[in-house]
């Protein structure tokens, strides 16, 4: 979705759950035209108009076919131009995409660490059986990486976004909204303010210490 002719950003948009391009199109028209972005967005297989069953390999091999996608239909698009930007799910291929090249930044709201720590909060040890290991993967970043999560939310737990922060090599400040719950984040101010931190700031100005680990 093509907002601005002279965005310096596109943004690779992975969705989350229970939703398609359909009912993101506003949206997305929307946050692309108050951030200054174009966004391109996908479906995962088996959603909207996507053929093929959802499964977890599929969603890695979407989000790649996306990115190459975008590269074919912008052919002078450069990574360092993109900003990924997962939500709920969407984090789970927006962490394996960000780990096999170097990308402008990365956006996860909502993040998931894993597939069993969602069913099982408790866990704290990895176990080979375990789904979206996105936490095994977040050290591998190498993006500055944005975390915005509402501490309220009752599908994926806050403490999910603060793992992956605590493992992010160049995470910036992240955004943890007080009171917001899973899909409710963009209904406080707060949300656009530090998107556009984000972009406006964070992504311009250089590290003081590159690749430092985060806290923890």
């Amino acid at each position: 979705m093509r907002t601005s002719a002279e965005a310096r950003w596109t943004m690779l948009f992975s969705h989350g759950n229970a939703v398609d391009l359909g009912q993101m199109c506003s949206f997305y028209w929307a946050l692309g035209k108050r951030l200054g972005v174009n966004i391109f967005s996908y479906d995962y297989s088996g959603y909207g108009m996507s053929s093929g069953q959802p499964s977890e390999q599929n969603v890695y091999a979407d989000v790649e076919g996306a990115w190459k996608g975008l590269q074919k239909r912008y052919v002078n698009i450069r990574p360092e131009n993109v900003i990924l930007y997962g939500q709920s799910i969407g984090t789970v291929a927006a962490v394996d995409l960000a780990t096999k090249e170097r990308f402008g930044g990365v956006i996860l709201h909502g993040t998931l660490a894993s597939g069993l720590r969602v069913a099982f909060p408790e866990t704290r040890r990895n176990w080979f059986f375990d789904v979206f290991r996105s936490i095994d993967k977040a050290s591998k970043i190498h993006s500055k990486t944005l975390v915005i999560h509402g501490s309220e939310d009752e599908v994926i737990p806050v403490t999910h976004g603060i793992s992956i922060y605590e493992r992010l090599p160049r995470a910036v400040d992240p955004l943890f909204i007080e009171g917001a719950g899973h899909n409710d984040v963009e209904l406080f101010a707060q949300y656009y303010e530090r998107l556009k931190k984000f972009i406006n700031e964070d992504l311009i100005f250089g590290d003081l210490q590159p690749d430092s680990p985060g806290p923890g």
